[in-house]
């Protein structure tokens, strides 16, 4: 599957990915506030097959984020996916990735999520800390609805993506 924009396409992942998810999950500086990954870049292999049998169960989506000229400069995931609500997470840039990048695939996830999947809300969590993805999603208008020590909870809807979509148009 392929999610194509503006500048990026987002597709979902390959067994050939491998090496390149394992070397983002490997940067300290941009996997700080995620999950450790232990393993090698062939346990990564056996990853995403598991994945691929949720990803036919649509119930996990899991992408590589493309410049036009498929250079892989990124990374984002949906899952947990509930009654009216899908989670996104495990967001990785590369630091050299054009700056609309982030923008761009937030965009696409949303536009996926709200009327490719047909969900009418998002929930995520972010590490307390940090403080550049939280300052990110407040600005797009997602609203922390509760934390605990390690996390901020969030939630966005459609209705205020709808809003969000207006302002940032011209990445779409």
């Amino acid at each position: 599957m392929i999610i194509y924009g503006k500048n990026i396409n987002m597709r979902t992942v390959a067994l050939e990915d491998a090496e390149f998810i394992y070397t983002m999950r490997q940067n300290e500086n941009k996997t700080k506030y995620l999950t450790k990954v232990t393993g090698s870049a062939e346990s990564q292999k056996e990853w995403i097959k598991n994945y691929k049998i949720r990803e036919e169960e649509q119930q996990e989506f899991y992408f590589v984020i493309e410049s036009k000229q498929d250079e892989k400069l990124g990374l984002v995931r949906l899952y947990d996916f509930q009654d009216e609500s899908f989670c996104w997470g495990s967001w990785l840039i590369k630091e050299d990735a054009p700056k609309t990048t982030a923008i761009e695939s937030a965009l696409q996830i949303y536009e996926f999520g709200f009327y490719g999947l047909g969900f009418e809300k998002s929930h995520f969590d972010v590490r307390k800390g940090n403080e550049k993805v939280i300052s990110f999603h407040k600005r797009f208008g997602a609203k922390i609805i509760d934390e605990n020590e390690l996390d901020y909870f969030f939630n966005f809807k459609k209705s205020d993506y709808e809003i969000t979509k207006e302002k940032y148009r011209r990445y779409l």
